[in-house]
Parts: C-alpha cells; sequence; structure tokens
C-alpha cells in the first residue's frame, strides 16, 4: 500500500495492516515533526509534492524492497500539507520473518524516498520565517 495523504496519519493501524502470521519482525518507522532544529524553534512543517510522480516513485521503491527482501508487506504513507510539532510526516511499515531484513528494507525505503521521490518540505520557524528544504541540508545553515 501506497498513500499521499493530507491528514493525520494512523500508525496503529498501518502497523496492525502489515502484520503477518509468518512474519517475525513487524516493524514501524514514524517521521515526526521536531520542535527544535539546529538552533531554532520550528512551528510546523509544510509538505508539498507532484502527486502522480510521488506515488509512482512510492510504488517503485515498494516493489523494489519487495524483491530485494523477503518482505511479507511494506505500506508507505507520507502526508502534504501542514505537519504540526509532535506530528507524522511519513511512516513506513514493514514485515518480514526476521527482524534485520525489516530494520534493512525499512532503511533503505526511507534514504530513497528522499533522495528520488518529489516531496518537497518547507519548515517554518517560529518567527515566521520559512525555508524549503533538500534532503542532506541542515535548514538551520540556509537562511
Amino acid at each position: 500500500m501506497i498513500e499521499i495523504i493530507e491528514s493525520e496519519i494512523d500508525s496503529a493501524a498501518l502497523l496492525a495492516a502489515v502484520n503477518d502470521p509468518d512474519a517475525g519482525a513487524n516493524l514501524l518507522f514514524v517521521g515526526t515533526t521536531r520542535r527544535v532544529t539546529g538552533q531554532r524553534e520550528t512551528s510546523q512543517l509544510n509538505y508539498d509534492c507532484y502527486r502522480e510522480m510521488a506515488a509512482k516513485k512510492l510504488a517503485e521503491i515498494r516493489a523494489q524492497a519487495m524483491e530485494r527482501w523477503p518482505l511479507k508487506a511494506v505500506h508507505i504513507v507520507h502526508r502534504v500539507g501542514d505537519v504540526p510539532v509532535g506530528a507524522a510526516s511519513l511512516a513506513v511499515a514493514v514485515s518480514s520473518p526476521h527482524r534485520a531484513e525489516a530494520f534493512q528494507a525499512a532503511q533503505w525505503i526511507i534514504d530513497t524516498l528522499k533522495e528520488i521521490v518529489p516531496i518537497w518540505k518547507q519548515e517554518v520557524f517560529s518567527d515566521g520565517k520559512k525555508v524549503w528544504v533538500h534532503p542532506g541540508a541542515s535548514p538551520s545553515s540556509s537562511q
């Protein structure tokens, strides 16, 4: 399952959806908006995307992960729009017979989607300044 949504991510439902009786590992990663980045206080993140291409790339990543590791299920959900501090913007759930493969696959999925999926993040600071953040760049160093 691949979803791009504009509402809160239901992480419990996502984890339940990948549960499989043949899986010894059910893993959930949830990326949330942190309150402080560098020395600046964040009020929220804004995400935007090219929805059709983002969904296509997420599906490709999912398919590649399923081919590369012995996974039972992979679900990826990314939120777009305004994401307040403490709220989830990304959730990746995987199930696998063993934990090592689940951890490896989840890490690869997250790293790969940040590199190739056309979803853009804007950090909004408490002082009202806004900065578009490129993966790997420090938002606190951009002014």
